[in-house]
């Protein structure tokens, strides 16, 4: 009989994960050299000492070779990390070594990763050849004489297992609840007369969503109580449906290319009307995608209607090219701009867009 897998009383298999965890303790050191080109008299081979620092417990410090720490890095900066404690067991950690722009940031190119290691009584690690002093003086990492390095040492800690129960936190299925609130009706208060439809919602829900419907729903002179209906003879049912959807669950009905293109022109009204910035802003996000010779005019007149910027901008950044514009004109959207958008036709001609 093959093994199972141990199960929650309730029949749900038990989750659990382990991790291997390796302890560590970091920390970092500046260290700013000031009067750079004096530094440079000291010899070969020999260097100059930070301020000690602590990290992990451990007491370090920095060596500066100006000159490099031997003959074969002599025309180079060397720079080491020591371990200052007298330690029984080996310290192990490992090191970064940063050149820092004049910003405080990292310079990639000069900037070097040690592996782990064992240090020890007096135990060095660093780099002869750090950066070449004839580099850094054409830098623009040296100024007024200066230049910065950053050390971050890291100590390694013990290495153990942890174990902890894995807790599985679905997705956020708020927008599910309140799509089945809009379509079973259940708890509704209010009633829209949309041309021969009647739809029943949650004046709370609305009121929360748009303050347009918040001062209509719940305002001193508010409209709509259990026994009467307001009407909206403005809109189509289907769109003030879309429009229901988005306020409910912050998505939008799916439809078809051609479909969409016009549903979201209504739909941009619509929440132009009500106040509904992001929903305006998805609209108008859609509608660049829908741009071409036969719809540019219609969406370029509904981008200045309702204030629309990126919108009229992608509108003339199609206009742009010669050949687009001269097809637009021929269009018959082309004509109701030019008799109710004139300012359009002027911005067009400022931007050097005409036919």
């Amino acid at each position: 009989m093959p093994a199972s897998s141990p199960a929650a009383a309730d029949g749900a298999p038990w989750r659990s994960a382990s991790a291997i965890v390796a302890d560590a303790v970091s920390g970092y050191h500046v260290l700013k050299v000031v009067g750079y080109s004096r530094t440079k008299d000291v010899a070969n081979g020999m260097a100059i000492k930070s301020r000690p620092f602590l990290v992990g417990g451990c007491k370090w410090h920095v060596e500066y070779m100006p000159n490099g720490d031997n003959e074969k890095s002599i025309d180079f900066i060397s720079l080491f990390l020591f371990l200052d404690d007298n330690v029984e067991e080996a310290v192990k950690a490992s090191a970064k070594f940063s050149l820092l722009d004049q910003d405080g940031k990292l310079v990639p190119s000069y900037t070097y990763n040690t592996v782990p290691i064992n240090f020890s009584e007096k135990r060095n690690w660093g780099y002869s050849k750090f950066i070449k002093r004839e580099v850094l003086e054409k830098s623009e990492h040296l100024k007024d004489d200066s230049f910065t390095v950053r050390f971050d040492v890291t100590v390694m800690k013990d290495i153990h297992t942890q174990g902890t129960p894995i807790i599985v936190v679905p997705p956020s299925d708020m927008h599910r609840h309140f799509g089945d609130l809009l379509l079973s009706k259940e708890g509704a208060d209010v009633k829209f007369q949309v041309r021969k439809k009647t739809i029943s919602v949650h004046r709370s829900v609305l009121a929360a969503r748009s303050p347009v419907f918040k001062k209509m729903l719940l305002g001193p002179m508010k409209e709509g109580t259990t026994t009467s209906v307001i009407p909206i003879d403005d809109m189509e049912a289907e769109v003030f449906r879309a429009l229901l959807t988005f306020m409910y669950t912050d998505e939008l009905p799916d439809k078809k290319e051609q479909e969409e293109s016009e549903m979201v022109q209504h739909l941009l009204v619509a929440a132009d009307r009500y106040n509904l910035e992001r929903l305006k802003l998805i609209c108008e996000d859609k509608l660049c995608k829908h741009i071409d010779t036969g719809s540019a005019a219609a969406i370029l007149a509904l981008a200045e209607k309702h204030s629309c910027h990126g919108l009229k901008e992608a509108c003339f950044d199609f206009l742009s090219a010669s050949t687009a514009l001269k097809a637009v004109m021929e269009n018959v959207g082309f004509e109701y701009l030019t008799k109710n958008c004139p300012t359009v036709l002027k911005e067009l001609v400022s931007k050097g867009i005409s036919g």
